[in-house]
């Protein structure tokens, strides 16, 4: 696992290291990869949960989707369409929603199909308060496993899904970021 921090001092990197341990296991399985990174928000939780939770509206911070269509009430086992902007090696990925906890916020996704070479990946993503700078702000954690595909090594394959995570999670931080400054939330749907 490649672990990826922003600045952590050694108590904040311990911390991390047990939300990681305790929220991002995931097996893998031979001629897979896997990859941990963390961003840390200048936002309270509820204003970054209230982006990261929309399993129906991905394209709210992640800059690669363009659109996606949710199927279901938005439960474990929904799933999604989503159409990726153009540039990328892919136009459509099928999404099914694993996880999504309110109260420890964690969602996890598992792509099921789609046009594009990220096959058997999963992803967690788990939101963790802490404070910087004297204010309430969040830990972002995300991480993945996916196969590698054939003609690829298993750096080639984590360079690229790191590259693409983040990208949403410099988004997401960016996003949260502004409504902190105006002070929204966005309301969850419960």
């Amino acid at each position: 696992m490649n672990g990826h921090s922003n600045g952590c001092s050694s108590a904040a990197a311990v911390v991390a290291a047990e939300y990681i341990r305790r929220h991002h296991l995931h097996e893998i399985g031979e001629n897979q990869c896997s990859s941990t990174l963390v961003k840390r928000i200048k936002a309270p939780v509820p204003l970054v949960w209230s982006l990261v939770r929309r399993f129906d509206q991905p394209q709210k911070y992640k800059p690669f989707v363009s659109r996606c269509v949710a199927q279901g009430n938005l439960e474990i086992g929904s799933l999604r369409e989503v159409y990726v902007k153009s540039g990328l090696p892919a136009t459509t990925s099928t999404e099914r929603l694993e996880l999504l906890d309110d109260n420890e916020h964690i969602l996890s996704i598992r792509i099921v199909c789609g046009d594009h070479r990220l096959k058997n990946y999963s992803s967690i993503i788990s939101l963790h308060p802490e404070i910087i700078n004297g204010r309430p702000g969040t830990l972002v954690i995300e991480s993945f496993v996916v196969d590698v595909p054939e003609g690829n090594t298993q750096d080639e394959t984590c360079y690229f899904v790191e590259a693409l995570i983040k990208c949403n999670l410099k988004s997401l931080a960016d996003i949260s970021e502004g409504l902190a400054i105006q002070d929204r939330t966005e309301p969850i749907d419960l």
